[in-house]
């Protein structure tokens, strides 16, 4: 199991079986080719027993290539499939319990929408945060309304936890969640759905590393004028 201090949030790809052009497993190590750093496993429609077949099949897949597994919503699939976490939402086991049961080095993700949600999955042991919906997105017709990129800033000057941005992100608009404070960004259709998902996760990682670096250099700037 990878230790959550040493996760890569740059382009974190969540699965979507009916946006697949191609088996999901075939995609998911195709997007990981042109740069994905984090895999979430969501199957909303499968049983106990499927649910947990996949994510084992997947942690195999993953696990040489040095790729976290994140099993969306649910913690007992993700625990008896040795996943390296799970990923909850604000209707789902509060992270508290998870944390109680899952120990201290599992990764919980927590889906956040407001100052008041995040300060709370810190504070109840949260690995990292995503900001979700930052934009109207159909793959999730029971999100809450968009937080848009002012949203997106509150939720960064909230917590000190590593922030993902997800919900209609793509490479036309990572930069902008960047540089309002996201740490990265996570993406289904623009991956899944894409003709070649090697070539989407390549332009996207490059986009969003570039933000990265520029925010880095403004940084640095910005501290040299203070001094």
């Amino acid at each position: 199991m990878m230790r959550s201090g040493r996760l890569d949030y740059r382009l974190y790809l969540v699965t979507d079986d009916a946006l697949s052009r191609a088996p999901v497993e075939s995609v998911v190590e195709r997007a990981i080719a042109g740069g994905a750093t984090i895999v979430q496993l969501r199957v909303k429609a499968a049983d106990s027993r499927m649910l947990y077949e996949r994510a084992v099949r997947l942690r195999e897949r993953l696990a040489p290539l040095n790729v976290p597994l994140i099993v969306n919503d649910r913690l007992d699939a993700a625990l008896a499939a040795r996943a390296d976490g799970v990923h909850l939402g604000q209707g789902d086991l509060p992270c508290a319990e998870a944390r109680r049961i899952a120990g201290p080095e599992f990764v919980i993700g927590v889906s956040v929408g407001s100052p008041a949600e995040a300060e709370r999955a810190e504070r109840d042991g949260a690995t990292y945060l995503a900001a979700s919906p930052v934009y109207a997105t159909p793959t999730k017709t029971d999100a809450p309304p968009p937080v848009g990129l002012s949203g997106l800033a509150a939720l960064r000057n909230a917590s000190r936890l590593p922030l993902v941005a997800i919900g209609g992100l793509h490479a036309g608009n990572a930069a902008e969640v960047i540089r309002a404070g996201a740490d990265g960004v996570a993406v289904v259709s623009a991956i899944m759905a894409a003709e070649d998902p090697a070539a989407a996760a390549r332009a996207l990682r490059a986009v969003v590393d570039r933000a990265l670096a520029e925010r880095g250099r403004q940084r640095a700037a910005d501290s040299r004028a203070s001094c």
